[in-house]
């Protein structure tokens, strides 16, 4: 069978979805330093995959250009196309970033941290998935059997993880039916979020390899359980050392790790138009379904929108200090995995920069993304991260998605969104 390889490069966008080009590896030389061709109003190519609003019309060129860190090259060994894509940055024609790239958003997050504070962020993603290819038996949540029954997803996925060199970190059955959840270990930023698009997109491509798929959709059935991604984040001084952990702060943590956590939680009506940002993730932001409802801050609570984690017995306090997290849960696979993390950052820095405490109330988390998007617009903050152009392009991508579901009955909305993610 003649063949020729194809690299393809591209972006996990707005819309949460990875989009770009492919051309022949025999050109990848040349294409490091002009990837491929985009245009401004792909931007706006909502996850149906059509552009119902752009403020940027039919005009401009742009290219994204593979960043060579953010490289994934598995080969399955099943006679399939080897799984080989860059992540990149979306770049004018010169070389420098556009305004509206997602990637650029998270590095602006991150100079932001690092200039108010001299700390870095290092974070791990926790995804929660359907898979279609066990059958749905009642009763087998986080067992035994529903792990053997998922065969050899598991050890695929993490074989294709583990070949893109990032670190399996775990894999188990989750809460819902047929669900599973698959973690990374902590890496900076930038990496972190690079490996949430690139563990995604190893689930689908073991999933479709085994005749099946892997639905990361917020809500995949109406009255069933939803999907979230869960943040894990810590912060890190010069050289690495540990900075969210004090034995003597509230919940444990450091003046800084306080000022960040209020700063997260200040924003966070605002942010969850980023962070959750479709019409069905406000149907898993819900009570009694295992996601959170009001911006609250609790120790070992998986109801709560930060939670402080649990650091196991034994260690001394050096190793709790390393082992100290907190993890963000109003977020989804719906989200950019560059967008969610940036925004945390954004609204963590700015609590440090402004010294903000911890709330002594928990307002609720908008009931709607159109509420979220209201909350977002009215943010001089949230505007100042994103930029005039970038904030008003995201409002009007969101709201044209809104408005062409705005018909659809629960039911048959999460239907369209499970067949999309």
């Amino acid at each position: 069978m003649l063949r020729e390889e194809l690299i393809f490069v591209g972006t996990c966008d707005i819309a949460g979805l990875v989009r770009g080009k492919g051309f022949p590896a025999s050109e990848l030389p040349a294409r490091r330093k002009t990837g491929i061709g985009w245009t401004h109003t792909n931007l706006m190519q909502t996850c149906f995959g059509q552009i119902f609003d752009t403020p940027f019309g039919t005009g401009g060129d742009l290219m994204i250009v593979p960043d060579p860190s953010a490289e994934v090259h598995v080969d399955f060994r099943d006679d399939s196309a080897a799984e080989h894509f860059f992540l990149g940055d979306i770049c004018h024609t010169d070389g420098s970033p556009w305004e509206c790239c997602v990637r650029a958003f998270l590095r602006r997050a991150s100079t932001s941290l690092t200039e108010v504070s001299g700390l870095n962020l290092i974070a791990a993603f926790e995804q929660e998935f359907v898979y279609t290819g066990v059958e749905d038996l009642p009763g087998h949540a986080y067992s035994l059997s529903a792990f053997r029954r998922q065969g050899i997803l598991g050890e695929m996925l993490t074989a294709a993880i583990r070949a893109t060199s990032a670190k399996p970190d775990s894999f188990l059955a989750e809460y819902g039916p047929r669900q599973y959840e698959v973690t990374i270990a902590p890496e900076a930023a930038m990496c972190a979020a690079d490996q949430g698009v690139i563990a995604r997109e190893m689930a689908r491509a073991v999933a479709f390899r085994l005749g099946h798929q892997a639905i990361f959709s917020p809500m995949p059935v109406a009255d069933g359980t939803g999907n979230g991604v869960h943040v894990h984040f810590s912060l890190h001084g010069t050289g690495g050392a540990p900075a969210t952990y004090d034995p003597n702060g509230t919940f444990g943590l450091s003046e800084a790790a306080t000022h960040f956590a209020a700063g997260v939680l200040h924003h966070m009506p605002a942010i969850t138009a980023i962070t959750a940002p479709s019409p069905v993730s406000f149907l898993r932001l819900t009570p009694n379904r295992w996601a959170p409802t009001v911006a609250d801050i609790k120790a070992q609570d998986r109801g709560a929108a930060l939670r402080i984690c649990p650091v196991f017995e034994g260690s001394d306090e050096k190793e709790r200090a390393a082992q100290f997290n907190l993890e963000f849960r109003v977020c989804d696979a719906a989200a950019s995995p560059y967008m969610a993390l940036g925004a945390l950052i954004f609204a963590g820095a700015d609590g440090l920069a402004r010294k903000l405490d911890l709330p002594d109330c928990a307002p609720p988390l908008p009931h709607s993304l159109s509420e979220a998007l209201d909350t977002m617009e009215a943010s001089d903050a949230v505007k100042s991260w994103f930029g005039p152009t970038f904030f008003d392009a995201y409002l009007r991508h969101k709201r044209s998605e809104l408005s062409h579901v705005a018909d659809l009955a629960p039911a048959e909305l999460c239907a369209r969104y499970a067949e999309i993610y």
